[in-house]
């Protein structure tokens, strides 16, 4: 029994990274358009110094720069963490991402002009992309085969939690009338569980198929019986087996034959989650409201229950992935995606806002969160052998967070401001557009994903033809 807790602690410390991850994510929501106001002169300065220079030569697009800064942090983070975690180990990188996390919260709340609030997200940028990286590969590495998907989905799981904290934080920070200071509170409180977060990573195991990676057989030994794993030494040997470092060094080259078909399927489930349009609606979500005729106030409610609505459903996801599957979650998804994105697409195209906008959101993202969101970090993080499985977490981090700097940067230019002429014909086509991209995700699931429910890692990569 206290093996069991200490697994499932350690896999709910880890996830914290995840509720970090969301909260970071979603939190802007309330302020980007405050920010929008506040550094609209350096917009224009910024316009006037390239107006020679196509889209760089509009206030749009460096209102977009603000709110994806984080975002290019993320993509460093997400191919920049795999090296120091096959170096340092999962959880000893974790701990830093946790400072990462906490200087930036502190910073952003501090900011005295755009470019020190562009760098303070940068920082926050590079411990969500890291966090992308090692949380699911700490998670994975440390469950059994029969819980791991419940388990790497706790991952996703805080994401969602705190995507639904920072937007019922940015209500309630909204109610308190707190004027020109609103902004940096927004920002300011993810700093107590960043806090939280790095001090309980102090409790925690590294990861067993790390250490075996080391040749510190003996510490994975203990580690996997603390774990709970009752036949620790068969599980020693298959993953000495797979990780094969007689034959395979760890630091062999990552792009080649042999891992073609799990380098595309990160590539592609990392892109299509992006090209769903799920990071516009949750960086723009108060936007996207009040283009659909909601006011300011009604707007954040309306973001509440979109993020009570993803955690419902993540968490009906986590009680079946595991008997349900991966792929299925994800053609079932797929159809809701397509079904609620036409529907706002029309309801935009038509002027038919308010409620038909706020019940078709609650079905992209229910769609979203029992498909690709509860999937996507637990099939990256299984697909992968055990000598670059960091690497490949990397790789799929890496995607995702590209495509969402291209997604999140490109809204507000493509759209403009809610009240903006027109704005609500530019959401219909935008809409549409990732409506089809979500046809094509449909074609992929059922053509070439593979089901990996149940089948221990090791054997994993015996499926996908890696020797």
């Amino acid at each position: 029994m206290k093996a069991s807790r200490f697994l499932l602690r350690s896999a709910l410390v880890a996830a914290l990274g995840g509720l970090l991850f969301g909260f970071d994510t979603a939190v802007i929501s309330g302020a980007e358009q405050a920010l929008q106001e506040m550094f609209s002169a350096t917009y224009e300065s910024l316009a006037a110094t390239f107006q020679n220079f196509g889209f760089l030569g509009k206030p749009g697009f460096w209102h977009g720069c603000t709110t994806a800064s984080a975002l290019i942090g993320t993509i460093l983070g997400a191919w920049l963490t795999g090296k120091p975690s096959d170096i340092w180990g999962r959880r000893k990188t974790l701990f830093v991402l946790a400072i990462l996390y906490l200087v930036s919260a502190v910073w952003s709340a501090f900011a005295w002009n755009w470019w020190s609030f562009i760098i303070a997200r940068f920082i926050g940028g590079l411990a969500v992309g890291g966090s992308s990286v090692v949380g699911p590969i700490y998670i994975a590495e440390i469950s059994p085969a029969a819980s791991r998907g419940r388990l790497v989905a706790l991952f996703q799981f805080n994401i969602v939690f705190g995507i639904l904290l920072a937007f019922l934080s940015n209500y309630i920070i909204g109610s308190l009338n707190l004027g020109d200071a609103e902004w940096r509170w927004i920002f300011g409180v993810e700093a107590f569980p960043a806090a939280a977060f790095m001090m309980l990573l102090l409790g925690n195991a590294p990861s067993p198929r790390w250490l075996m990676t080391k040749g510190r057989d003996s510490e994975a030994h203990a580690v996997l019986r603390r774990l709970g794993v009752e036949n620790a030494e068969s599980e020693l040997a298959a993953i000495r087996q797979s990780i094969d470092l007689d034959h395979h060094r760890t630091n062999e080259p990552f792009f080649r034959k042999a891992y073609l078909r799990p380098i595309l399927l990160a590539f592609l489930i990392a892109a299509f989650n992006q090209l769903s349009g799920i990071n516009a609606l949750l960086y723009y979500s108060q936007r996207i409201f009040e283009m659909a005729g909601a006011d300011a106030s009604f707007a954040r409610l309306q973001s509440v229950i979109v993020g009570a609505t993803n955690l419902v459903f993540t968490m009906a996801a986590m009680a079946i992935i595991d008997h349900f599957g991966r792929k299925k979650l994800m053609l079932v998804g797929s159809i809701g995606y397509i079904a609620s994105l036409s529907t706002v697409a029309w309801a935009f195209y038509t002027n038919h806002g308010g409620a038909i906008v706020l019940v078709s959101f609650m079905v992209f993202i229910a769609s979203h969160a029992f498909g690709q969101g509860a999937v996507i970090w637990v099939f990256i993080s299984e697909i992968f052998p055990n000598r670059v499985r960091a690497r490949g977490q990397a790789l799929g981090s890496f995607t995702h967070w590209f495509m969402c700097a291209a997604i999140s940067w490109t809204f507000p230019m493509m759209v403009g401001k809610a009240d903006a002429p027109g704005a609500s014909q530019a959401g219909a086509y935008v809409f549409a557009f990732y409506a089809a991209m979500m046809v094509l995700q449909l074609i992929w699931v059922i053509v070439m994903m593979p089901e990996t429910k149940g089948v221990p890692l090791e054997q994993i990569q015996q499926k996908l033809g890696i020797e």
